[in-house]
């Protein structure tokens, strides 16, 4: 009789905790806040002199980046991390490098999912430097967290964590991948882009995609954090807002063809200016943002489209 009684307390107490652990918030331990907020705060200095194209602050930025996806074992989608490549605009010829990660699929492994952000800003003027937080130190900021997420929970779908430079100057990093794919580029599945996600006075999260791909769309409301910010589809050029589909990198992805989800905020004072710090941006939104994306992230990657 002891024994039994044991031997349900033992089942009643496995019981408990995994009602507790299905209480969890399913934010709980996706990644380190602290560090994502550090990342931000570090390539939004002055350091990293704006993180122009081409310029010394760009080659610093790079090599942060690839510092940080070997420490969170991140492997490179080429021979190395580095993708180069070269434009001109204004008839000024730019040198520049996209920093390009995969992290293996575990079921399909040949089905590509690209998490994007551009690492380039507008460097200096006029003696002033456009550190660029919102724009898009919080873009990089937050492919770091999915590169710690997916370390401890691996994927379906192989994932490209790609840091596109060139953005300021025409989408140009973007651009170059499309047309020089390293993988073969009908095998990419869906483009999941994040430019100026840390500030939001209205905790408003768009995102943008939805009008062009009703699968896309259900898993959108399917995935909606509503508790502290609010994901709100939009700026498609179908609602009388401004049309955002050609606004960034995703541009280049829908251009050929290929779903994307576009996350972002309005534009607010700070946007394009000097003052696009770290001390701008707010924490609490931003941390509750990536958790919003990598939750889209997480109903796309168990999904088929």
């Amino acid at each position: 009789m002891y024994k039994i009684l044991l031997l349900i307390i033992f089942f009643s107490t496995l019981q408990v905790v995994d009602v507790f652990a299905q209480e969890l918030p399913d934010s709980f331990a996706l990644f380190d806040e602290k560090e994502l907020l550090k990342h931000v705060e570090s390539l939004s200095s002055d350091v990293f002199e704006g993180r122009r194209t081409g310029t010394n602050g760009a080659s610093k930025t790079r090599k942060y980046i690839i510092n940080q996806f070997h420490t969170l074992k991140v492997k490179s989608l080429g021979e190395s991390f580095e993708q180069h490549f070269v434009f001109v605009n204004n008839r000024k010829q730019y040198n520049a490098t996209n920093i390009l990660g995969r992290i293996k699929g575990t079921t399909f492994p040949e089905k590509y999912i690209v998490i994007s952000a551009h690492y380039d800003h507008e460097g200096v003027k006029y003696g002033k430097i456009y550190n660029g937080a919102d724009d898009n130190a919080s873009g990089v900021g937050a492919l770091f967290a999915f590169a710690e997420y997916l370390k401890n929970k691996s994927p379906k779908h192989s994932v490209i964590l790609a840091a596109f430079d060139g953005e300021e100057l025409g989408l140009q990093g973007s651009k170059y991948f499309v047309e020089n794919s390293i993988i073969q580029f009908q095998d990419i599945i869906v483009n999941l882009n994040m430019d100026m996600i840390s500030r939001s006075d209205k905790k408003e999260l768009y995102v943008v995609g939805t009008s062009e791909n009703n699968k896309l769309k259900s898993l959108v409301l399917d995935s909606k954090r509503q508790n502290k910010i609010k994901l709100v589809t939009g700026h498609d050029g179908y609602d009388g807002l401004d049309n955002w589909t050609y606004s960034s990198d995703h541009a280049n992805f829908y251009k050929k063809g290929v779903p994307f989800l576009y996350f972002g905020v309005e534009d607010h004072k700070d946007y394009h200016e000097p003052t696009d710090d770290y001390e701008n941006i707010h924490p609490e939104f931003y941390t509750e943002a990536v958790k919003t994306i990598i939750s889209v992230f997480e109903k796309i990657d168990h999904s088929k489209l």
